[in-house]
């Protein structure tokens, strides 16, 4: 496996509220992406709280789970704590108050992918030259689609579509999606912010995967991208490519 991930304050931001992490735990690699929320800077310790307390948690009982169960129970049961971490943290200051973030877990292991996530950071498998959405978004828009009350079309560019019904910190208790598909040789996983997906479409964004040929200069043309179309929000992306070779990349 080859990975690269990048991360950009965008155009109009003053800081950079995402945060982002990678991690080899004995034969798996542990990806997180998360996008924080509150103004005054409190969007980055919700974000950076949350990767940390994974990250602190998740190696040790990683290396014991065993089945594709033991798996998708860990990493749902992590963001579940994440949450209740963040959540205590806004408690614990008044300027905390109000704070949360989005949080995504992948894993990678004997060529199956494990995800659980709670907010609109998505997750893409591009298979085939085909490009295909495999987290939904946790978001009133994404619900209006469900309920067939606008298109997907509609939804690109509906006022609320950056308005969350589910992100950590702000309730006690939150139940992330948590599930796992299998993964082929040569497939290309991108885990990103709303700020890449939400001003880059899919079809472009395709376009620039196929084109890939260097996975940084992949991640950076993509961020790069967003900033072109006005980059008004941060931007965070991290590409992962399911090969066998190995170089200085590899995990």
């Amino acid at each position: 496996m080859r990975y690269a991930s990048a991360t950009d304050k965008g155009m109009v931001r003053e800081k950079n509220e995402d945060f982002h992490a990678i991690l080899s735990v004995g034969d798996s690699g542990v990806f997180v992406v998360a996008d924080g929320m509150g103004g005054h800077a409190v969007g980055e310790i919700a974000s950076r709280t949350a990767v940390e307390f994974a990250l602190s948690s998740l190696p040790q009982q990683l290396e014991k789970a065993r089945s594709v169960e033991d798996i998708e129970k860990l990493l749902h049961e992590t963001i579940e704590q994440a949450n209740v971490r963040v959540y205590l943290q806004s408690l614990d200051n008044k300027e905390y108050r109000g704070m949360g973030t989005t949080l995504t877990l992948a894993v990678f292991r004997h060529w199956r992918l494990y995800l659980s996530h709670i907010g609109d950071c998505r997750v893409y498998l591009l298979h085939g030259g085909s490009l295909e959405r495999l987290t939904v978004d946790h978001t009133l828009v994404q619900e209006l689609v469900d309920m067939g009350s606008i298109s997907p079309k509609e939804a690109e560019t509906h006022p609320k579509r950056h308005v969350l019904v589910r992100s950590l910190g702000v309730n006690e208790y939150m139940k992330p999606d948590t599930y796992s598909f299998d993964i082929s040789e040569g497939d290309l996983i991108l885990m990103c912010t709303d700020g890449l997906y939400g001003y880059v479409d899919e079809d472009m964004i395709r376009k620039i995967l196929k084109r890939h040929k260097n996975l940084d200069s992949c991640v950076r043309q993509l961020i790069d991208t967003a900033n072109e179309a006005g980059g008004p929000d941060n931007i965070t992306a991290i590409l992962i490519h399911c090969a066998m070779e190995k170089n200085k990349e590899s995990l």
